[in-house]
């Protein structure tokens, strides 16, 4: 998928002035991350089971 076909979004903790966010999209088999800074920029797609994985590890400090 393209950039434009896909729906980004950023955290609602995200300020809206200019600041720095990392940016999702979901599809049903992936999630797409993006630096907000280059939104034409490379993206990373991972698994959504990766994604989970990699969310468990920063809330709980498991970062292996």
């Amino acid at each position: 998928m393209t950039n434009e076909q896909l729906t980004w979004f950023k955290s609602s903790y995200s300020d809206g002035e200019g600041g720095e966010c990392l940016e999702v999209a979901l599809t049903p088999a992936t999630v797409h991350l993006r630096d907000s800074k280059q939104p034409v920029g490379p993206r990373v797609a991972l698994s959504p089971a990766a994604w989970s994985a990699f969310l468990s590890g920063e809330l709980t400090g498991d970062r292996r």
